[in-house]
């Protein structure tokens, strides 16, 4: 599995565009205050980061070390379309799909009225859709985060987070953050629930791909885009989705300590990439086995998907 798997691209191509400016966005003290105080506490103490058990060794999931982890608060769940209207409200903040005038819809969730849609050479189930945002998430007129309030805000860019979290007066959590609150308490286990592998019957406790990826997915888990952030059970720490549902930007860079050859030159073309943690509703095992802990995946920071979201961390007080 390791040697297949890493040899296919995960996530989403660049814009291959250059980055957009943006005016600086501010604390919001009173927002602040509300969503740290509804965040979930997170102990700090000896963290594990990695695994000794790396499914896709060229991501660079091993090897299980420790680190020194400060206690924190993280959202009980991504940040959600209702919560970053707000944000938008509070601003006039304009994302970055929204300065581009377009972005990446996955093929199954185009509308038939936007017609014939350029596809990307290696990964043709990604279109470039005109009108794509967080708003219409699918392309235009479809209004996703409308009808869907509880649901992970999506196409939203690294950039785009960074300001949110900003305005909330808090941060994107490091790797090492998110790997701690992920466990919830456990240790070197695959999931925020322990080791039993979800399955396409009896056993779906997060939001993936069931069936033939890319062609059909059956929908066994209840939902074949994204679930309401809060959806299924909470980890030992209290947080929902940390796996599965949609990838989570997070503070660092995308890198990998190897030596060989054929992950050099994969590096070589993600400079600037960043970490995104936990996988998604796109994930099978079959093809994009990262809904694990441990899994990595870079992308790069102007670009945007419907199944790309975030959460905020805050510092909590010793």
């Amino acid at each position: 599995m390791t040697d297949l798997l890493s040899a296919k691209p995960c996530c989403t191509p660049p814009r291959a565009a250059p980055p957009l400016t943006k005016g600086e966005i501010a604390v919001d003290p009173a927002a602040a205050r509300v969503l740290k105080d509804a965040a979930a506490p997170v102990p700090g103490g000896r963290g594990l980061l990695g695994t000794h058990d790396a499914q896709i060794a060229d991501d660079g999931e091993s090897p299980l070390r420790t680190t020194r982890i400060s206690p924190f608060r993280m959202g009980r769940n991504s940040v959600t379309n209702a919560e970053f209207a707000d944000f938008v409200a509070a601003t006039d903040y304009i994302t970055e799909a929204e300065r581009f005038g377009w972005s990446f819809v996955f093929w199954a969730q185009v509308p038939r009225s936007v017609g014939p849609t350029q596809g990307i050479v290696g990964t043709e189930w990604w279109r470039r859709v005109d009108r794509a945002n967080w708003r219409d998430i699918n392309g235009p007129d479809t209004m996703d985060a409308a009808w869907h309030p509880d649901h992970p805000v999506v196409q939203v860019s690294w950039n785009d987070a960074q300001a949110y979290a900003k305005w909330a007066g808090g941060r994107l959590p490091t790797e090492a953050e998110w790997e701690h609150a992920a466990r919830g308490g456990l240790r070197d286990v695959r999931f925020p629930w322990g080791n039993a592998e979800p399955n396409e019957t009896d056993h779906t406790p997060c939001n993936i791909w069931q069936g033939r990826f890319p062609e059909t997915n059956t929908a066994a888990d209840g939902y074949l885009t994204t679930a309401p952030a809060g959806s299924f059970s909470a980890n030992g720490y209290g947080l929902f989705n940390m796996v599965g549902n949609v990838w989570e930007w997070t503070a660092d860079p995308f890198r990998i300590a190897s030596l060989k050859k054929q992950v050099k030159e994969r590096l070589a073309g993600m400079k600037g990439y960043k970490l995104s943690k936990g996988g998604s509703f796109l994930c099978h095992a079959s093809y994009c086995y990262r809904y694990r802990i441990a899994a990595r995946s870079g992308t790069s920071p102007d670009s945007a998907t419907p199944h790309q979201g975030f959460r905020v961390i805050w510092p909590q007080e010793r």
